[in-house]
């Protein structure tokens, strides 16, 4: 009865799905939309930081597009009121799971600053308009304090892209720009100040030719201000106080930014050579030991064709060092997407548990192999199987020129030899040449490995081994009565083994019973001197012990009286 009240309730409050389709969905703060709207807030930010002071510095600027300025500070004031809304509608994390309760959410951005500087950013101080006119764009300096946003477009941007130096450098050279322009802003009010053309310092006379347009005027302070604070010199000297405050405050600043920006240019440098450091092996040490060692020209000069070989073609030998860092899950996750499918070429890879794949692929090595140079040779002892990514691979004679076949990407081979597969009669010896062609990927996993995670999987172990046999079958390279003397050997120590585990079980049951009967019989001996001491106490004392407790000191004789009175007393 209670589920039908349930079901008719639902049924009788349409609105309750309508204002569920109304209602702002909670944004994801790592998300992608979340993203994309920080991005264009990066718009309206912008806007308000660059041309607000180049509107009020220049006056022909802001008279000559009033109406322009005007749409696009109130479609920036529109975006700064959406910007507040979805802040109301970015869920948080709290112990590591996003919130998306809209009351959490609101009450926890009122107690932020950042609410406060949303409010203040947002104060219609154009109002003052209807006072002090249109023309007065200075009021709006309070939009200034939506630049943490910016920030915060930039930074979730550095993350994202797939060129992070790169990106860095642009936001230097933007951060730059706004220096300069700001300051080239101010230059030309302090010459408007000052009074133009006064002195060789200020901006000259808008009255000479060329020098009245709004182009040239930024164009020129621009120019001036750029040459202050790259400390470049051939400026003109200050003859007033306020410019030499001007030019003082300005190479302060200049000496700033340039160590700021060489800070950042090294930071980026850095960066980039560890990156490279971590991709790449450093080639550098290899090439001063070969130089102490006095290594053949020739044998030099291919290990460093080789090192060369991995830079131009961005190849990388150590992709664990790369993701130790990433949880292990995460991990597996990322080298599966990468080499799952070259893995389940293998044959006996095939119809394995997902899992046991994924072991696998963390336990592949990349390995790259210059032109002819032997992978592996006839006799070689097998321990490690490779899978060919990328190349072509020649089975070879012993002379090394005669060529047999040729194996190309996605084949594999040494399979069999790192798998304990009983009568293979070339046991777990490599049985050919097996030579680069040109410069080969190769996929590398070793015995050890193998059997770490086929360990943990006895079924698929037996899975293997069977696909194994089958294929050494087919080459026929399967001895069938060494195998059935291996699994009669085999069978045989088994037996052995389980008859010893008996004798020992049966071994630790007599050792018990032993131990068993040694306790009790301690507890009845123990017992019976017990009960010895007990009636001992009540024999008479004999008369040479009489006689000896007569010749004793008086103060003994009468401690020994008393403490017979006290035992003749005690019973």
């Amino acid at each position: 009865m209670s589920q039908d009240s349930k079901v008719k309730t639902t049924e009788s409050s349409p609105s309750a799905p309508s204002k569920a389709r109304t209602s702002l969905p909670v944004l994801d703060p790592s998300g992608d939309y979340y993203y994309w709207w920080l991005n264009t807030m990066v718009f309206p930010v912008m806007y308000n930081l660059i041309i607000i002071v180049c509107r009020a510095c220049f006056p022909d600027l802001q008279h000559g597009y009033l109406v322009a300025w005007l749409v696009l500070d109130y479609t920036s004031d529109l975006l700064y009121l959406l910007d507040i809304v979805v802040r109301f509608h970015t869920g948080f994390l709290d112990q590591g799971i996003l919130v998306v309760d809209k009351g959490r959410i609101s009450s926890r951005y009122i107690r932020t600053w950042s609410f406060f500087l949303d409010l203040v950013s947002l104060m219609p101080t154009d109002v003052a308009y209807v006072r002090l006119g249109p023309h007065t764009p200075m009021l709006r300096l309070n939009r200034f304090l939506r630049v943490p946003r910016l920030f915060e477009a930039f930074d979730r941007t550095e993350t994202r892209t797939a060129y992070p130096n790169a990106f860095r450098i642009t936001k230097l050279m933007l951060y730059i720009f706004v220096v300069i322009h700001w300051n080239s802003c101010l230059y030309f009010a302090l010459s408007r100040y000052l009074g133009f053309g006064r002195d060789a310092w200020v901006y000259p006379d808008p009255a000479q030719p060329g020098f009245e347009r709004l182009r040239r005027q930024y164009l020129y302070s621009f120019y001036f201000s750029t040459l202050i604070l790259t400390t470049v010199g051939d400026t003109p000297l200050p003859a007033r106080e306020e410019e030499y405050l001007f030019m003082v405050g300005d190479f302060l600043l200049a000496v700033m930014g340039f160590a700021t920006i060489m800070g950042s240019m090294s930071s980026v440098i850095y960066n980039m050579n560890t990156a490279d450091a971590t991709f790449y092996p450093d080639h550098a040490l290899v090439k001063k030991y070969m130089k102490q060692q006095h290594v053949n020209r020739r044998l030099e000069r291919r290990v460093i064709d080789w090192y060369q070989h991995l830079q131009i073609n961005k190849k990388m030998t150590n992709e664990i060092a790369i993701l130790q860092h990433l949880p292990e899950r995460l991990r597996a996750e990322v080298a599966v997407s990468v080499h799952l499918s070259t893995l389940s070429r293998v044959q006996i890879f095939q119809n394995c548990e997902a899992s046991l794949l994924e072991e696998l692929v963390l336990k592949l090595q990349p390995q790259t192999y210059s032109p002819g140079e032997y992978v592996c040779r006839k006799g070689d002892i097998g321990r490690e199987m490779y899978i060919i990514r990328e190349g072509q691979l020649a089975v070879v004679a012993d002379d090394g020129v005669t060529q047999y076949a040729v194996l190309g990407a996605g084949l594999y081979f040494g399979e069999i030899s790192i798998i304990n597969i009983k009568g293979n009669m070339s046991g777990n010896r490599r049985t050919a040449n097996i030579k680069s062609l040109g410069y080969s990927d190769l996929f590398c996993l070793s015995k050890e490995d193998l059997r770490e995670v086929l360990s943990e999987y006895p079924q698929a172990q037996v899975v293997m081994e069977e696909k194994g046999r089958e294929i050494l079958l087919k080459m026929n390279k399967l001895d069938v009565n060494a195998e059935a003397a291996e699994i009669a050997l085999q069978e045989a120590t088994e037996s052995r083994l389980r008859g010893l585990d008996q004798q020992l079980d049966d071994l630790q049951t007599k050792f018990a019973r032993l131990l068993a009967e040694l306790e009790s019989s301690a507890l009845k001996i123990a017992y019976r001197i017990e009960r010895l001491e007990w009636q001992t106490r009540e024999w008479p004392m004999p008369e040479e012990l009489a006689e000896a407790d007569d010749e004793g000191e008086p103060g003994e004789r009468a401690s020994q009286g008393g403490e017979g009175r006290t035992a003749q007393e005690g019973p």
